[in-house]
């Protein structure tokens, strides 16, 4: 669930719990907004959740020589992107 998924359920849940004023015998909107929002919420955190454990990184790597002593100079940076679960 991506954390926009998270928001329209909790908008759509807001929307049948607070605006909705309508009474149907074989089912509760107020509950089932409710239950919407609540799915958002745990959706806008897993979303949150899963785009902080992401890392990305970038592989660079240069060797150049120093002019005042002749010496090569390496420097390796190193980046790893893991893919999405």
């Amino acid at each position: 669930m991506s954390l926009g998924t998270g928001i329209v359920l909790f908008v759509i849940g807001a929307i049948l719990a607070f605006a909705v004023n309508v009474q149907l015998e074989w089912v509760d909107l107020h509950m089932i907004g409710y239950i919407l929002m609540v799915a958002g919420v745990v959706g806008i955190i897993l979303g949150i959740v899963l785009l902080t454990r992401r890392r990305t990184s970038v592989s660079t790597s240069r060797t150049a020589v120093d002019p005042a002593t002749g010496e090569r100079v390496s420097r390796r940076e190193s980046d790893i992107d893991e893919p999405r679960v």
